[in-house]
This record gives C-alpha cells, sequence and structure tokens, in this order.
C-alpha cells in the first residue's frame, strides 16, 4: 500500500486536551472546566489542567513534532481563550497565543489546520442557553 504523492503526514489535538492553562492570560471557563469539577464525572478526577501544558510548552512541542518530520498540524482554538465570555471582548493574549503557534509552524514547514470550534464551548455562554441563545452562531442567519 502507499499514499499518494500529496499526502500529509500530521498530527491533530484539540485544544482543552492539550492546551492546560485554564485559567491564564485571561481565558475563561469552559464547560470542560465545569464538568471536570463534578465528582465522578471525569475518569479520576482529571482536569484540563494542565493537560499537557501545550500553552506554555508549544514551541519545544512543534520542535518535537518537526523532528518526526510532520507535515501538518491540526489544532484547535479555545474559544473561551479567544473571546472569554464567548462573545464581546477579545482576549488578546489568547490571540497571541495562536498567532505564535501558527508562525512557529510555519518557521518549522508544518501546515496549520485551525479548527474554529472542537467543543470547548463557553461556560458563560452556556449559563445564558447554549447553542439556542441568540449570542451563539448556530441562531444567526
Amino acid at each position: 500500500m502507499q499514499f499518494p504523492p500529496n499526502f500529509l503526514w500530521g498530527a491533530a489535538t484539540a485544544s482543552f486536551q492539550i492546551e492546560g492553562a485554564v485559567a491564564t492570560d485571561g481565558k475563561g471557563p469552559s464547560v470542560w472546566d465545569m464538568l471536570c469539577q463534578r465528582p465522578g464525572a471525569v475518569f479520576e478526577g482529571h482536569t484540563g489542567d494542565p493537560a499537557c501544558d501545550h500553552y506554555h510548552r508549544m514551541t519545544d512541542d512543534v520542535a518535537m513534532m518537526a523532528e518526526l518530520g510532520l507535515q501538518a498540524y491540526r489544532f484547535s482554538i479555545s474559544w473561551p481563550r479567544v473571546l472569554p465570555e464567548g462573545v464581546g471582548r477579545v482576549n488578546a493574549r489568547g490571540l497571541e497565543f495562536y498567532d505564535r503557534l501558527v508562525d512557529t509552524l510555519l518557521a518549522k514547514g508544518i501546515a496549520p489546520y485551525p479548527t474554529l470550534f472542537h467543543w470547548d464551548y463557553p461556560l458563560a455562554l452556556y449559563a445564558r442557553g447554549g447553542w439556542l441563545h441568540e449570542d451563539s452562531p448556530s441562531t444567526r442567519r
């Protein structure tokens, strides 16, 4: 079996499962942060902090990706890291993290493939009614 010449070897992650830093640099809480606080809801009481601490170890993580010969990296953007309340004020430090990540990937020859939503929903929007609330994109026309 052979892969086509344009096949990209890469890796994929989800922000909550890799970033850690759940209350760092202005990030707002997500529904996963809330769920992790419920006793018995998550295996052995695990949380998203520190996870793999990708938020602080990103440069080393990308260096490892390059050493492995990865050509692509699919990552998700933490909505509450960029918009702590789900809407409104943008968290500049959150955007800066993803800007550095993309620049670091490109410098190592790794194609970035960002996913805008991967279940990291802002707790503030959930408290206002979740996906059915008018501030959620699903209700916009």
